[in-house]
């Protein structure tokens, strides 16, 4: 029987060098892309910071002498006229939480049609996305401007301004929440027999459910903040006596005013927190 040649086959085995170039060759160049990149990320913004001027240190130099001075007309902060302040407050913590049940009501629907996963025609997903995108685009600010004119004066026209720019964006997190879903519960689901509303309550919603209940959270934090501005368009809440004591140039009403709403963005965001760890 021979005896294999063990020299020759030793001699016979690949060479690894040219795959180790090709690996290192390749790994070079996303690295070199890599600094490209934030190279030209980096140029954009000292170029935007130049345009809107805020390498302009002369200028931001000569401001700080107006805002400490501002700051000393804020002081100390006024609260004769907090007694008035009870019902805005409330109006404002009304509209955020109204606001929010519009976006969560809207949003579902349009996330369902606006997934790639559970869109029942292209046309729809591109018309759901084509609103939400249409929603998400328009501020708050505007969205009151046109509400107060539909509907008048009030928490109303708030309320709905916050209301519909918050489907935008949570309809849009919701339709990315459900396309990325684990597709093996779908599978089993309509191995089962399950019909598309079937396949979405028991496959989707249970995988999808706790990031939904995060964001909604976290939404009503920030329409709570939204709302406060909504009184500089006429739709009422704190923001309404905060626009009027700026106008009256009451700085030191504007600073208690400030503080109280300070104060309430806290406990939303300490009950927020709270509900997030029970429910979430």
């Amino acid at each position: 029987m021979p005896v294999p040649n063990k020299t020759r086959d030793f001699l016979t085995l690949p060479n690894p060098k040219p795959a180790f170039e090709q690996v290192l060759k390749q790994q070079r160049r996303q690295w070199y892309q890599t600094i490209v990149t934030c190279a030209i990320a980096l140029l954009v913004i000292i170029v935007c910071c130049f345009l809107v001027g805020l390498l302009d240190g002369k200028r931001l130099s000569d401001g700080v002498p107006s805002i400490l001075n501002l700051l000393h007309q804020m002081l100390p902060p006024d609260f004769s006229d907090a007694r008035n302040w009870g019902q805005p407050l409330f109006d404002t913590l009304a509209m955020s939480i109204a606001g929010t049940a519009i976006a969560i009501v809207f949003s579902m629907p349009l996330s369902l049609l606006a997934a790639r996963n559970t869109t029942p025609h292209p046309l729809l997903f591109q018309v759901s996305r084509l609103i939400l995108n249409g929603l998400r685009s328009v501020p708050e600010l505007i969205m009151g401007i046109i509400f107060v004119a539909a509907v008048g004066f009030g928490a109303l026209p708030g309320t709905l301004a916050v209301g519909f720019h918050s489907i935008g964006m949570v309809g849009k997190f919701f339709a990315e929440y459900i396309e990325l879903v684990n597709e093996a519960p779908l599978e089993a689901a309509r191995a089962a027999g399950a019909n598309k509303v079937q396949v979405i309550y028991h496959g989707i919603l249970p995988q999808v459910l706790p990031q939904m209940m995060d964001l909604t959270l976290y939404r009503w934090e920030y329409n709570f903040r939204a709302s406060t501005v909504m009184g500089a368009v006429g739709a009422g809440g704190i923001g309404f006596e905060l626009i009027g004591a700026l106008r009256l140039i009451n700085y030191r009403e504007v600073s208690a005013v400030l503080l109280v709403i300070l104060l309430m963005v806290i406990l939303v965001d300490g009950f927020s927190s709270y509900l997030r760890k029970r429910l979430v």
